[in-house]
C-alpha cells in the first residue's frame, strides 16, 4: 500500500519519487536507503544555522521538561515574554509590539487584519489593499489575495478578495511602479504589502534598496501603511538581518518566521508600531484584536526562537553570510549557458533556456536530477535557485552547482 499522506505542491499522479529522510545535521540530510543529500534551499528557505544545530536543539529540550504550551489568550510565560523584548531591542524602532502566530503565510494573515483595524478602530475605514504584481505572501485565504493570480490560487478564485496591483520595479521601469502606487495610495487604500528587494516564489525577482525606498516613502506621503513580509527575506538572506535596512526603511508592520527559530520549530511574529497597537487599545472589548490560533506562542518555539537570537548575538553569523554570498557569486558567474543570473546577499538564482512560467517542464527534470546526485533543489518553473544554510561547505556548494551547470548543458 502507499503512503496515505498527502504532500504539499506534490502531483501523486506522477509517480515521483519522494525521498524518506532519517535525521540531518548542517546541511546535509540523510536518508533511510543511506544517501546524503546536500540541502541547496535551506528545506524551503528555513534552515538558516544549520539543520539540527546544538544550541537550538539543547534549549528545545530543556524547555521540554518545564512548559510545553500554554493558551497565550490572558496568559504569558517568560520564553515568549524574552523574545518579545529581544526582537523590539533588534528590529527598527517604529516596531513596539509583537504579535506571535504559527507561520510565514498566518503572520501576513495577522498584518492584513491589524492594518483594516487599524483604520476602522479609528472611525476612517480604509479597505483596500495594494499588492506588487509577481508577489507571493502564503497559501490561506488572505495570503493569496494579497499574492499573484495564477495556477498557485485558479481554483478558488471566488474566495479571494479584490486588491490593487502595481507592477513590478523591473530596471528601467521602476516609474510606472512608482506612479501605479501613487495613484493606489491617493485613492484612500488601506495598505500596501511588498516582499522588500526580493519576489520569492515568483521567481526570485530582485530589485535594489534605492526603489524600495522610494515605494516606503509614496506610502508615507499618503498615509499608507506600509506592510514589509519578510517571511523569506529576512534573518540574514539578503545580506543583512533585514532586507529593509539597506534600503534604510522601517515598516508600520513587519512579517518573520522562517529564519526565526532557525528553521527548527514553526513560529511566527508580526510586529506592529504603536500607532497600529493603540488603535487596538481601548477600555472597549469590541476593539480588540480579535485573532489567534491555539499553539500562539508555544513555549517550545520561543524557546528555539531565543537560541536561534543567541545564536545571532554570540557567533559570527554576519561574516558566515558574507563569506557564502562571496562564494554563491563567484560560482553564479561563471556558470556558462544560465540566463538572467541574478544575486541579493546569499540567494542566487538564474533562469534556464527555453520554457518559462512555474509549471515548465525543466523544474522537474532538475528536480529529478539533482536527488539523483545527491541534492536537493526545487526550481520555480525554469528559474534555478540557491539558498543553502550559511554553514554550507565549499565541497558541497561545488556539488550544487556542478549538478545546475550539467542540468544547464544538458
Amino acid at each position: 500500500m502507499s503512503s496515505p499522506v498527502w504532500h504539499p505542491f506534490t502531483q501523486h499522479g506522477l509517480g515521483e519519487p519522494i525521498p524518506l529522510v532519517t535525521h540531518a545535521s548542517g546541511a546535509l540530510l540523510h536518508t533511510a536507503d543511506g544517501r546524503t543529500i546536500v540541502d541547496a534551499i535551506s528545506s524551503w528557505w528555513v534552515t538558516t544555522h544549520g539543520h539540527c544545530h546544538p544550541r537550538i536543539m539543547a534549549a528545545i529540550a530543556a524547555q521540554a521538561q518545564r512548559l510545553d504550551q500554554l493558551i497565550f489568550a490572558g496568559w504569558t510565560h517568560e520564553p515568549a515574554e524574552a523574545l518579545a523584548r529581544e526582537l523590539v531591542a533588534l528590529m527598527p524602532l517604529t516596531l513596539t509590539r509583537v504579535f506571535y502566530s504559527d507561520s510565514g503565510s498566518t503572520s501576513v494573515e495577522v498584518a492584513l487584519k491589524m492594518a483594516l483595524g487599524y483604520w476602522a478602530h479609528r472611525g476612517a475605514p480604509r479597505h483596500k489593499i495594494i499588492v506588487m504584481e509577481h508577489s507571493y505572501h502564503g497559501d490561506t485565504i488572505g495570503a493569496m489575495s494579497v499574492g499573484a493570480r495564477g495556477v498557485f490560487n485558479q481554483a478558488y478564485e471566488a474566495l479571494l478578495f479584490d486588491v490593487v496591483t502595481v507592477p513590478f520595479p523591473a530596471a528601467g521601469r521602476e516609474q510606472a511602479c512608482y506612479d501605479a502606487l501613487q495613484t493606489a495610495c491617493m485613492a484612500d487604500a488601506a495598505a500596501f504589502i511588498v516582499e522588500p528587494l526580493v519576489l520569492g516564489a515568483g521567481g526570485m525577482l530582485m530589485y535594489p534598496p534605492a526603489v524600495l525606498a522610494q515605494l516606503r516613502a509614496i506610502c508615507a506621503a499618503h498615509d499608507v501603511l506600509f506592510i514589509a513580509d519578510e517571511v523569506m527575506t529576512g534573518w540574514g538572506r539578503t545580506g543583512t538581518l533585514l532586507a529593509c535596512e539597506q534600503a534604510a526603511v522601517s515598516p508600520d508592520i513587519l512579517c518573520l518566521s522562517k529564519g526565526l527559530t532557525g528553521g527548527s520549530l514553526p513560529l511566527a511574529v508580526t510586529m506592529a508600531s504603536e500607532p497600529v497597537y493603540q488603535a487596538h487599545y481601548a477600555p472597549d472589548r469590541s476593539k480588540m484584536f480579535f485573532h489567534s490560533s491555539s499553539y500562539t506562542a508555544n513555549p517550545l518555539a520561543c524557546a528555539a526562537a531565543n537560541a536561534n537570537l543567541a545564536v545571532w548575538r554570540e557567533e559570527p553569523v554576519m561574516a558566515r553570510i558574507a563569506t557564502l554570498a562571496a562564494r554563491q557569486a563567484e560560482r553564479l558567474e561563471a556558470l556558462p549557458g544560465a540566463e538572467n543570473k541574478r544575486l541579493c546577499g546569499t540567494i542566487a538564482a538564474c533562469d534556464l533556456p527555453g520554457e518559462a512560467g512555474y509549471l515548465a517542464a525543466a523544474a522537474p527534470r532538475l528536480m529529478a536530477a539533482a536527488r539523483e546526485a545527491g541534492l536537493l533543489l526545487r526550481p520555480l518553473g525554469n528559474t534555478v535557485y540557491v539558498m543553502p544554510p550559511y554553514c554550507i561547505t565549499e565541497a558541497e556548494l561545488d556539488l550544487v552547482y556542478r549538478v545546475i551547470d550539467e542540468a544547464i548543458a544538458g
